[in-house]
């Protein structure tokens, strides 16, 4: 074999070989991966939370006489708004007519034995009997009053009218049903860790689903003292002035209760990395050397794109927020 062509033959193996040495070296930086980062720094967190709840009337009257009885008049419909003391409905007035009767000659015969008691001419027991007749005559006239001229007992808005003028009232429904919405409430389940932490007059924002782009403002009036059992809260009763009539009951809302403020790590979401099949939460920590580190951490509130970490990150340690699914512990990382 040609002695030249031997040596032609060594150097192409030579010069393959090196070549495959370089493509093996750009694999290996190739597959180094690409990663962007940023520092966890300390703020003031909000220690608030959303509650779901629904809009309820601050009262509710049912307003219905107390015995059977023909119904006269109907002043007020579904929809109006009334004043506490308007006459929403007038009943038959028999009954009435006959105790007023009966009041007024009680008083007439009590006035006669009044002047013959200061002349010494009945016994004080005598006139003492009368007097209390007068006073039972009265009673009975005035609960009739109020049986028969049905009055709003509060400021409200007539919510159902169950019965038409000249109905028998049969003591089933009530004719009217009255809700004060001026102001209105919402109950929230606070729970447990959370319950110390509210107190009487403590301010909230309240949002309706209904009404997008408006908050109201509302105040905390009491505390329920026991636990709901079926929910494991405490009920927290918020008042709401409701001045304008824009919340209605029944209205889905959203009530934002603020616990106060930490000063806490916090670290962008997307940096937050959620293990498959657990409920553990981590980030990847890059060194001062770009090689990374899984570490398990506890996660307290989400807000503004970011989360609280309560623990398992210092200050000013950098995290990956971009490039983790390529990740895994003790590699190098190039950064951008």
């Amino acid at each position: 074999m040609n002695k030249s062509y031997i040596v032609l033959m060594g150097i192409a193996v030579l010069a393959a070989g090196c070549g495959r040495g370089k493509e093996q070296e750009n694999v290996v930086e190739e597959r180094t991966p690409i990663v962007t980062v940023e520092k966890a720094v300390r703020e003031t967190v909000p220690q608030d939370a959303v509650y779901s709840s629904t809009i309820q009337a601050n009262v509710i009257n049912n307003i219905a006489p107390q015995t059977g009885s023909r119904i006269q008049k109907i002043n007020v419909e579904v929809g109006d708004f009334v004043s506490a003391g308007q006459v929403l409905a007038e009943m038959d007035r028999v009954q009435l007519q006959q105790a007023e009767l009966q009041l007024k000659n009680s008083e007439l015969e009590l006035g006669r034995l009044k002047q013959l008691l200061s002349e010494g001419g009945i016994s004080q027991s005598d006139y003492d009997a009368l007097e209390l007749q007068y006073n039972v005559a009265r009673n009975s006239y005035d609960n009739l009053v109020e049986n028969t001229i049905l009055r709003s007992p509060v400021n409200g808005v007539v919510t159902a009218r169950n019965y038409d003028r000249g109905d028998m009232y049969s003591m089933g429904q009530p004719i009217f049903t009255v809700q004060q919405i001026t102001p209105v409430k919402v109950l929230v389940g606070i729970t447990e860790t959370d319950y110390t932490k509210v107190k009487v007059g403590d301010k909230v924002a309240v949002t309706a689903d209904a009404l997008p782009g408006e908050q109201f403002t509302g105040s905390i009036i009491r505390l329920y003292p026991v636990m709901d059992a079926s929910s494991h809260t405490f009920n927290v009763e918020v008042c709401i002035g409701n001045e304008q009539r824009r919340l209605r009951p029944g209205m889905f809302a959203r009530v934002t209760v603020n616990f106060g403020d930490n000063q806490s790590i916090v670290v962008p979401d997307a940096s937050v990395v959620k293990m498959q099949g657990s409920g553990v939460r981590s980030v990847y920590v890059v060194d001062g050397n770009s090689m990374v580190e899984l570490r398990t951490v506890t996660l307290g509130r989400h807000f503004d794109g970011k989360y609280e970490i309560l623990s398992g990150l210092a200050d000013d340690e950098t995290v990956v927020v971009k490039g983790q699914s390529a990740l895994k512990s003790g590699i190098k990382v190039d950064i951008r």
